[in-house]
């Protein structure tokens, strides 16, 4: 997924932050919404209306996060390629 923002401009200078190649990077994202796994949701003929089928763990929530500064993340990101651990820290 990306996101597009229309009137931003490109941060000046070079990029703080770097990815790293194989140790990992750590990178600061905002949450913006926790809600329940995805159901499975049928049409009327009874077909899944997604086109690659995906059951969610019963017990599992979906995090949507933003990433303030997007050129930490590694360009070739996705999510065959890369795992992704969280810490939570309290503000």
């Amino acid at each position: 997924m990306v996101d597009i923002i229309i009137g931003a401009i490109q941060p000046t200078g070079p990029p703080s932050n770097k990815p790293g190649s194989a140790g990992g990077t750590m990178v600061e994202a905002e949450i913006l919404d926790v809600r329940e796994p995805r159901k499975a949701v049928h049409s009327p003929r009874d077909e899944e209306r997604r086109k690659e089928f995906r059951k969610d763990p019963a017990n599992g929530r979906v995090l949507t996060l933003l990433i303030p500064n997007g050129t930490v993340l590694p360009k070739d990101l996705d999510r065959r390629k890369y795992k992704v651990r969280l810490r939570f820290i309290k503000k």
